[in-house]
């Protein structure tokens, strides 16, 4: 197969990068989004800490990582309620389970960040179409792509959940709290919410847990010109992540809360892989210290 010129330079460096080891990959990924090389011996910033907990992570991430096997540990923690329905996870997705799947649903891969499809009306989709995403999710080493070692550990699967809707039936806001404990009491937390994430006027806004909106971004996302108002059941959002927080010094704990529930997304240990531009850059600094 003849690829075009730009084609097949990308192909080359995709494949040269293979051979760089973790730490170098890192540093040079770290270098290119935020801007500095990072210390990696002794780090400070919040950036950098994940940076270090991407190369020598906790047994437990792996298993907590796995969207799947996660839930096991969540309806431990704080009950099934809190589970997104599970339709279904087969080992392999054939045509018999895609017709066994209702009107809607939203088809995920457990072993990585944003294999997310979501289905509104099964009517406009073909089986063909969603078993090569399938394929191509699978297929994917996530490790392989910001060297996130605890990935390593997932075994990828396809599964499929509910549909949640809002009150407006809209895709409900993801709640993804920043939780840093190694302190008495609750943690301190962060609450980054990310509002129509799969329009689009995608927005990212930072609260404290007072609901104060922080003159803080972090990422590719802009700020809302103006404040939300709070959630009703913000103190139930707050109290389930503290919860499920509860084991770790640190972890982002994503949440859905659409019509007064809460419903639990994921934990994420190594946010952004230790590479997401944080503004202004002294919140990098702010963070680092809070992750002990």
């Amino acid at each position: 197969m003849l690829y075009p010129p730009d084609a097949f330079v990308r192909r080359i460096k995709d494949s040269a990068k293979q051979f760089i080891p973790d730490a170098i990959f890192l540093s040079l990924l770290h270098r290119k989004h935020i801007g500095r090389f990072p210390k990696l011996f002794h780090p400070t910033t919040f950036n950098e800490k994940i940076l270090q907990r991407s190369l020598r992570p906790d047994p437990r991430y792996g298993a907590l990582t796995d969207k799947l096997a996660v839930r096991a540990y969540v309806k431990a923690k704080v009950g099934e309620k809190y589970l997104v329905p599970l339709i279904a996870s087969p080992t392999v997705f054939t045509r018999a389970v895609f017709d066994t799947l209702p009107n809607s649903f939203v088809m995920k891969a457990n072993h990585g960040s944003s294999f997310v499809e979501v289905v509104r009306d099964k009517s406009q989709q073909t089986f063909e179409s969603l078993q090569n995403l399938a394929d191509r999710w699978t297929s994917t080493d996530f490790y392989r792509i910001a060297r996130e070692r605890h990935y390593r550990d997932i075994q990828p699967r396809i599964f499929f959940e509910h549909l949640l809707l809002d009150e407006r039936g809209q895709i409900p806001a993801d709640y993804k709290v920043h939780c840093f404990g190694g302190r008495p009491g609750r943690p301190m937390m962060f609450i980054v919410v990310i509002s129509d994430r799969f329009g689009k006027d995608t927005r990212g806004d930072v609260y404290d847990a007072q609901w104060n909106h922080l003159d803080v971004g972090i990422g590719p996302y802009a700020r809302s010109p103006t404040p939300a108002p709070p959630p009703e059941n913000l103190q139930a959002i707050l109290e389930t992540a503290a919860i499920l927080s509860e084991d770790f010094n640190y972890v982002r704990v994503d949440l859905y809360a659409p019509n007064n529930d809460v419903y639990f997304g994921e934990l994420t240990f190594t946010p952004g892989a230790g590479v997401v531009p944080m503004r202004p850059d002294r919140v990098d600094f702010e963070w680092g210290r809070l992750l002990t």
